[in-house]
């Protein structure tokens, strides 16, 4: 599996380019306001996008959904409890910046709906949607089971975990849905979060210091 990522827009967002190989179909996950960005990783591998999966619905890993799936005809994918996020981009941005800046804020004007528990089946790949709320309501990650790789989003970080100050945020959800949506998974299947580096579920089960109380 070909997984190639670049680190974007203000807040460095992780976005993901996942493929079975260099030239084929791919899924992209999480935008960031940087739409040309993303292109130019798809393009780097000859990859034609057939899927855009988003994390939750905060700017930083929306933003760029709508320009990028217009570009591209890439389905977008997004918990339908993360819509007060998804499809209002600019009060997000106003909040951020006191004002929306130029550019191409609009969401996505169509979306699938991601299910818990749902296996999609995209650009030859198996990704699993774990529906794990905290940080936002509709906050998922993905799972590549034969792969044995987690897209955590903002869910799980190394060493740390997604922030719950936020709109629609509850710590007692996170902590709820880390145990039984992320921590159930082997110690060796790798954690590719929203921002930062890779780490694996079982460093994080022994060393992140949020989690000590789920040990």
């Amino acid at each position: 599996m070909l997984i190639s990522s670049a680190s974007l827009w203000l807040a460095e967002t992780n976005t993901y380019v996942v493929a079975k190989e260099r030239g084929g179909l791919a899924v992209v996950i999480d935008a960031p306001p940087d739409d040309q960005a993303i292109i130019d990783l798809l393009a780097s591998h000859q990859l034609t996008p057939v899927a855009l999966l988003l994390t939750h619905g905060h700017v930083d890993h929306a933003g760029g959904a709508g320009p990028v799936a217009r570009r591209t005809e890439a389905v977008v994918y997004v918990h339908p409890s993360d819509d007060f996020l998804t499809l209002r981009l600019q009060d997000q941005l106003r909040g951020l910046f006191g004002a929306t800046p130029a550019g191409d804020w609009e969401p996505p004007s169509v979306r699938t709906d991601l299910v818990d528990g749902e296996v999609l089946s995209l650009a030859g790949l198996d990704l699993e949607v774990r529906h794990t709320p905290g940080h936002t309501p509709g906050h998922c990650c993905f799972y590549v089971e034969n792969e044995g790789v987690l897209f955590s989003g903002d869910q799980l970080f190394a060493r740390s975990v997604g922030r719950t100050d936020l709109p629609g945020g509850d710590w007692n959800t996170l902590l709820d849905s880390m145990k039984r949506r992320v921590l159930d998974l082997d110690d060796d299947v790798r954690v590719l979060p929203g921002h930062g580096p890779e780490t694996t579920i079982g460093l994080e089960r022994r060393h992140n210091p949020f989690l000590q109380d789920l040990r």
